[in-house]
C-alpha cells in the first residue's frame, strides 16, 4: 500500500470529534456551521436537481458558473478574467488543490508550505512527488519573516501553496507580507497556490486582497476559492479555480481525470449565490463577528488569553499564561485539548496538529459559527474547568 495514506495518523479532526461524541461534548473542534445556508441559494439547487439537466455537465463547470464566478471576481476584487479560458469548477476546494499540485509539479520539485497548515497540504504534495520545505508561522501575529523565505527557497522551487485567510490562525496577511512572497515567486520563477476559500469571511472592515492580483504575479498564480466557505454549505463540495491560460490548460486536464465533473444543480446554484445582493455578504460577516465577539468575550472573563481572530469561523486561544499561572511549565495543546474533552466536555483542536515540524504548542482552535446557547455552555464548562485547575 502506499506509504503516505497507509502510514497517515487518523486526523485530529476525527479523533476530537469521536471524542466529543464519547463524552457527550460541545463540540468546537471541526469548522462547519450549525447555519444551514441561504434558503434562497438552496432552494435553487433543488429546483435544478428536479427540472435541470442531470446528466454530465460540462468538464470546465457550466457556463453559467464560471460567467458568475468571473464577473463576482470582478465586482469584489476588481480582477478581470475570462470565463472560458481562465476559470474552471471543481468538486470543492481540495480538488482543486491536488489538481493544482499533479499539473504542476514533477517529481523532485520543492514547495514551500507555510505551517500551521490545513492537513490535506502535506499528503496532497508527497503524492504529486513534491518535496515539502517549511516556513514556520508563530504567534500572535502569525508574519511572514524574510529570513525563513530565504532558507525555504532554494533553486528546485517550483510551487508555493499559499493560504490566506490563514486556517487554523485566523489571520490575514498584511499588504507588505504579499508583496515579500511576490518578490521571491519572481525570483525563483515559482507558482503559488492560493487558497483562499476563506475570502468573504473577514472582519472588522478588513477587505481580501488576492495575491493574483497583484503587479507582476497574474501569470504565477492559481487562485482557489469554495462556495461551501461563502454560503456556509461546506458539504457541497463546489469550488472554483482561477489562472491564466497556459497554467489552466494543464489545470483542466487534472482535473479530468480526477472527478472530471461536479453536480449540475449545486453548480447552477452557486450561479445564483454569487450574484447575490452586498447585503448577504455584509450580514454574513456581521452575524459571524457577532458570534466571534461574543464567544471571546466569555473566553476573556473566563481567564483565557484570545488571539485576534481576523477572518474564518475560528478563535484561537494561547494557553501559557493559564497553564503557567496553574504552575505548569509543560505547555502542551494536545494533553490539554484531551483533558478538556474529557473533563469539561468542550472539543478544541490543539494547533500543533497542523505542523509538520518545529511545532508551536501553546494555542488551541475553537470554532465559533455555533449557535449561541453552543457557545456560552461551552464558555460556562472551560470557565469552570480552568477554576478546578
Amino acid at each position: 500500500m502506499n506509504p503516505i495514506f497507509a502510514d497517515a495518523p487518523t486526523t485530529i479532526f476525527e479523533t476530537m470529534s469521536r471524542l466529543a461524541m464519547q463524552h457527550d461534548a460541545i463540540n468546537l473542534g471541526q469548522g462547519f456551521p450549525d447555519d444551514p445556508g441561504p434558503e434562497d441559494v438552496r432552494a435553487k439547487g433543488a429546483a435544478a436537481l428536479l427540472s435541470g439537466w442531470n446528466q454530465y455537465p460540462p468538464m470546465m463547470g457550466i457556463p453559467e458558473l464560471r460567467q458568475a464566478v468571473a464577473t463576482h471576481y470582478k465586482r469584489f476584487h476588481k480582477l478581470d478574467l475570462d470565463w472560458q479560458s481562465e476559470v474552471m469548477i471543481t468538486s470543492g476546494a481540495t480538488e482543486a488543490l491536488a489538481d493544482s499540485l499533479m499539473a504542476v509539479l514533477q517529481p523532485g520539485d520543492e514547495v514551500v508550505l507555510f505551517q500551521p497548515m490545513y492537513d490535506a497540504y502535506l499528503p496532497l504534495v508527497k503524492r504529486a512527488g513534491g518535496v515539502p520545505k517549511f516556513v514556520t508561522l508563530r504567534p500572535p501575529h502569525w508574519r511572514i519573516d524574510e529570513a525563513a523565505l530565504d532558507a525555504a527557497f532554494s533553486p528546485k522551487t517550483k510551487a508555493v501553496i499559499f493560504n490566506n485567510p490563514l486556517n487554523p490562525t485566523a489571520s490575514v496577511f498584511p499588504r507588505e507580507d504579499l508583496e515579500l512572497l511576490g518578490r521571491y515567486l519572481v525570483k525563483h520563477n515559482a507558482i503559488a497556490i492560493c487558497d483562499e476559500v476563506w475570502e468573504h469571511v473577514l472582519f472588522d472592515g478588513l477587505e481580501h486582497q488576492p495575491l493574483i492580483a497583484l503587479p507582476g504575479l497574474r501569470e504565477r498564480c492559481i487562485k482557489i476559492g469554495s462556495a461551501g466557505k461563502i454560503f456556509s454549505l461546506t458539504g457541497w463540495k463546489v469550488g472554483f479555480v482561477c489562472a491564466a491560460p497556459s497554467i489552466m490548460k494543464v489545470l483542466a486536464k487534472a482535473h479530468q481525470y480526477v472527478t472530471f465533473t461536479t453536480p449540475p444543480n449545486l453548480q447552477a446554484a452557486v450561479a445564483y449565490g454569487l450574484g447575490k445582493d452586498d447585503a448577504y455578504f455584509t450580514g454574513m460577516r456581521q452575524d459571524l463577528q457577532t458570534a466571534r465577539d461574543r464567544f471571546a468575550k466569555g473566553l476573556t472573563e473566563a481567564g483565557l488569553t484570545v488571539l485576534p481572530s481576523q477572518a474564518t469561523y475560528f478563535l484561537n486561544v494561547d494557553l501559557s499564561p493559564v497553564l503557567k499561572k496553574a504552575g505548569s511549565n509543560d505547555v502542551d495543546d494536545a494533553a490539554f485539548c484531551l483533558k478538556m474533552v474529557e473533563q469539561a466536555k468542550v472539543a478544541a483542536i490543539p494547533v500543533s496538529a497542523f505542523y509538520a515540524e518545529d511545532h508551536v504548542k501553546s494555542v488551541i482552535r475553537f470554532c465559533f459559527a455555533k449557535t449561541y446557547d453552543k457557545l456560552d455552555g461551552a464558555v460556562e464548562r472551560i470557565a469552570a474547568h480552568i477554576k478546578r485547575g
